[in-house]
C-alpha cells in the first residue's frame, strides 16, 4: 500500500528536472486509487525496489493497465 502511494506520488511529478532532484508532489487520492490494482496485479514482483522501477513496470504492461491508471500515466506525460 504505501509503496503503492509512492508510485502514484511519482507520477503526479510531471517534470524530469524535479525527478532528478528527489522531489516529487503527492498524487491526489483518486490517482492513487486508480492506479493501486494495476500496481498489485502487474508490478507486485517490483513492489519492493524503487518508485522508478514501478513506473517503468507500469509502463511495460501499458496495454494490460485500466483505462483509469492508464489515464493517469497519460495526464503526467508518461
Amino acid at each position: 500500500m504505501i509503496r503503492t502511494l509512492l508510485v502514484a506520488a511519482l507520477l503526479a511529478s510531471s517534470s524530469a528536472a524535479v525527478l532528478a532532484q528527489g522531489q516529487s508532489h503527492s498524487g491526489t487520492p483518486e490517482e492513487q486509487k486508480a492506479c493501486a490494482k494495476d500496481v498489485s496485479r502487474y508490478c507486485r514482483a517490483v513492489m519492493d525496489q524503487s518508485d522508478l522501477v514501478i513506473l517503468s513496470c507500469l509502463q511495460q504492461h501499458r496495454p494490460k493497465l485500466s483505462k483509469a491508471c492508464d489515464g493517469v500515466l497519460v495526464s503526467h506525460g508518461q
